[in-house]
């Protein structure tokens, strides 16, 4: 008969503070508490029973709290911080979080809070390794057909289960598809072209967790048990973040007439938010974008020429249409060149000059750079001379200092030198073996061909973290040559496809990747949007009317539309798309199989779109404001409304409204109303919307000013050129006149009130020059003032 074999004992053998750190031991580890403030805890769990000394680029908060006690019983330990009590169970060192009345927020699974399983990590071997080519659409891929591997060292799987309650769970970073909470959900958290790995959420009970691992990672909520595994680390390192501990805590700010009031900020003083407000304490504040970056960007699979480009900035401004910038998507190189960081001199001729007519007419430029290098280019010379790719590709090997450093001294003998504003990183992932394959994979097999495939490139801990050090490099760099040259300050725009725990450090916005055309698709966008943010990144946007439109030959190039602008059901989708992106952070058309520039669509449809981009620029005073306060109050542009209205139960799921900064709660118009697939019209279908109204305040129409009860519901009017938004009672919404540039607005501002008669009405509004780091000095260069007013 086979005989059992006793596990490891788990139970806590001994306790000890060491400094500002309470330390578990048992036979199966050691556990770490370290309060890092009085609201947020790092737990680290190592069967090695020792903290790592493994580099964590992405929580940079070295801090920690002293003030607290804890004490010893029979059954469990308890620690003691102000907000929060810690139960850490005897038996297995299970460890649950109490509020300041003994009311559970968050408990590790009771029975087994967490498992360990050691294995064998390989890489590259240092030889020639037989690789292929594939031609996708996200570009040439190269494959390792026979890899010949090393020993690499030895790793950890690790499971983390946990029990939670009557709660709703957001971020996790960017799924494909949209959904309300992540309960019951299983997820694989790992970068693709359409995915953004995040190892953050945060709950309605007003806590968050955030897991610092640079792994992939998988979130389980269903019959299999709730738990986060995580495929590769040295040990289970996650901060506790309670949010609700500062819910009473206001900021008193002085207005222009030194009148003392509390602010609308305080609106977003929910714990859900300052769980975002504690993640960006641990990991880093977000930049603050330049201004330009927040009006219109024009761009399209792809602009060919130096005329072309010109012609086209200069058409919109023509036509009407407010733009800031104008994107060069790839090659903008030599034929076969990929990646070389410079012009093919017979389609660009003189990219100074072009930068230069661009910004006489208020236009930016933002220019395509990848990671890959081909084989024969100048750049690839320079980097494979000092062994900086990542091994058997052609991608630079962002994980290394030096490699970074070349990458943007080759950008400032180039494009930085010619004037660019902007750059858009593309393919920052870079290995996507999901788009090698002639159909889709089960997820499964997609997050086992990841792990796969960038664990033999960087070290198996980190295949999550290329888009971070990538980023990294760009920003650091450019601010350091900024400096170095003596230069008009010119603040890190990069739009890229990937991100990782902290880049919201970087001057970052991400994108939802190549997205097929279809109502469903654009249902998806809002949530996946509304996710991304709530995984604490504050800067997102995608590919109005999405990247593919018509049908190809590949699973991923799906979209439903052969006839593009011809057929009328597609353009009701893009402009219906197109007034979802202008409350958006960034506001940007994008993609392929036809040309992008509003003027491809006519009457109607053209005319919504002239309103919409109207709108986006009447609004820039507010959206700017917004922007300021993601810098200075940690705040959040975009948001599922449950973060500023958790009481409310009803606002858990939705995913169909969010809200636009403070005040605005934007309704997309989500499935056709005019037009079916076809382009054939739809006879007696209303032209109405269904929304819902929070509770906790009454709600106007932006439009008519019509109030509209909190805890209600209505059907409302959504005509063609119409998107519904309503602003919360209370507020005030700073408008200007629309322009062509936000460089040629008006200092002209009118704050509309939306309150009752007699009410008081305030706002924060922030605004500053656009284009330097000045904000980062506090209150220097710029203003940020109360306004109040009694309607």
């Amino acid at each position: 008969m086979i005989e059992s074999v006793k596990p490891v004992r788990r139970n806590v053998a001994h306790v000890e503070r060491r400094g500002n750190i309470l330390v578990l031991t048992s036979d199966y580890g050691t556990l770490f508490l370290e309060p890092k403030t009085e609201a947020i805890i790092r737990v680290t769990f190592s069967t090695q029973n020792k903290i790592s000394d493994k580099e964590k680029p992405g929580v940079i908060y070295d801090g920690s709290f002293s003030d607290w006690t804890y004490e010893e019983g029979d059954d469990f330990i308890r620690l003691f911080l102000p907000f929060l009590t810690v139960h850490i169970k005897r038996a297995n060192a299970a460890i649950s979080f109490y509020d300041s009345d003994n009311k559970l927020i968050f408990a590790e699974n009771q029975d087994n809070p967490r498992d360990f399983e050691e294995f064998d990590t390989y890489r590259l071997a240092d030889v020639e390794q037989k690789t292929k080519t594939i031609q996708t659409a996200d570009g040439v891929k190269e494959v390792v057909e026979e890899p010949l591997k090393v020993f690499a060292g030895k790793s950890y799987h690790a499971r983390f289960q946990f029990e939670l309650q009557d709660e709703a769970l957001y971020g996790l970073g960017q799924q494909e598809k949209g959904f309300g909470s992540l309960r019951g959900k299983n997820l694989y958290i790992h970068q693709a072209n359409r995915k953004i790995a995040a190892s953050f959420f945060t709950s309605t009970k007003g806590y968050g967790i955030l897991v610092d691992t640079y792994s992939p990672m998988i979130f389980n909520d269903n019959h299999n048990g709730t738990y986060i595994y995580v495929e590769a680390d040295k040990e289970l390192d996650y901060y506790f973040i309670y949010g609700e501990a500062n819910t009473r805590n206001t900021r008193e700010v002085s207005n222009v007439t030194g009148e003392k009031t509390v602010g609308l900020a305080n609106s977003s003083n929910t714990g859900m938010n300052n769980v975002i407000r504690g993640y960006r304490l641990l990991t880093g504040k977000a930049t603050l974008l330049p201004k330009w970056a927040f009006g219109y960007v024009q761009s399209q699979e792809r602009y060919e020429t130096q005329d072309e480009i010109l012609a086209v900035a200069r058409r919109c401004r023509k036509e009407g249409f407010g733009i800031d910038c104008i994107v060069l998507d790839w090659m903008s190189w030599k034929g076969n060149e990929w990646g070389q960081k410079s012009y093919d001199e017979t389609r660009f001729p003189d990219p100074s000059k072009m930068i230069k007519e661009l910004h006489e007419q208020h236009v930016h430029f933002m220019i395509s750079i990848w990671p890959t290098m081909a084989k024969g280019t100048d750049n690839h010379d320079e980097f494979a001379k000092r062994n900086l790719f990542l091994p058997a590709c052609t991608v630079y090997n962002a994980l290394s200092k030096e490699a970074r450093c070349l990458y943007f001294d080759q950008l400032k003998r180039t494009h930085f030198g010619y004037g660019t504003d902007a750059w858009w990183c593309d393919s920052s992932e870079p290995i996507t073996p999901e788009w090698n394959h002639s159909f889709r994979q089960e997820e499964g097999a997609v997050f086992q061909d990841y792990c796969r495939e960038m664990g033999l490139r960087v070290p198996y801990e980190y295949t999550n973290s290329y888009p971070l050090y990538h980023a990294m490099g760009i920003y650091e760099n450019q601010r350091k040559a900024m400096a170095e040259g003596n230069k008009t300050e010119k603040r890190v725009c990069n739009l890229t496809r990937s991100s990782y725990t902290g880049q919201q450090r970087y001057g970052t916005v991400m994108w939802s990747g190549d997205t097929s055309a279809s109502w469903e698709n654009l249902r998806d966008q809002v949530a996946v949007g509304l996710h991304f943010s709530a995984s604490g990144m504050p800067f997102w946007t995608m590919d109005i009317g999405a990247f593919f439109v018509k049908k190809g030959n590949t699973w991923y190039w799906n979209g439903r539309y052969d006839e593009c602008a011809n057929n009328k059901g597609y353009c009701e989708l893009y402009v219906r798309w197109y007034q979802f992106g202008a409350f958006l952070p960034m506001f940007r058309a994008h993609g392929t199989d036809f040309r992008r520039e509003p003027w491809t669509f006519e009457g109607e449809f053209r005319e919504a779109l002239l309103k919409a981009n109207r709108l986006r620029y009447s609004l820039m005073p507010y959206i700017y404001s917004e922007a300021g306060k993601v810098w200075h109050d940690d705040n959040s542009m975009i948001k599922f409304l449950a973060f500023d209205f958790t009481k409310d139960k009803n606002t858990w799921n939705i995913i169909d409204q969010f809200m636009f900064g403070e005040s605005i709660m934007v309704c997309p118009v989500l499935k056709p109303m005019y037009y079916d697939e076809d382009g054939n019209a739809i006879k007696d279908n209303s032209k109405k919307r269904i929304v819902y109204f929070p509770e906790g305040c009454d709600w106007y129409d932006f439009y008519t000013e019509k109030k509209y009860e909190g805890g209600s519901s209505a059907e409302v009017d959504a005509p063609l050129d119409v998107i519904p938004i309503f602003v919360r009672s209370g507020s005030l919404v700073p408008v200007r006149k629309p322009a062509l540039s936000t460089q040629e607005q008006t200092d002209e501002i009118n704050f509309r009130c939306f309150a009752e008669n007699g009410a008081k009405a305030t706002y924060n509004f922030y605004d500053d020059e656009g284009d330097s780091y000045d904000y980062e000095n506090k209150r220097d260069g710029y203003r940020y003032d109360v306004y109040t007013v009694f309607r």
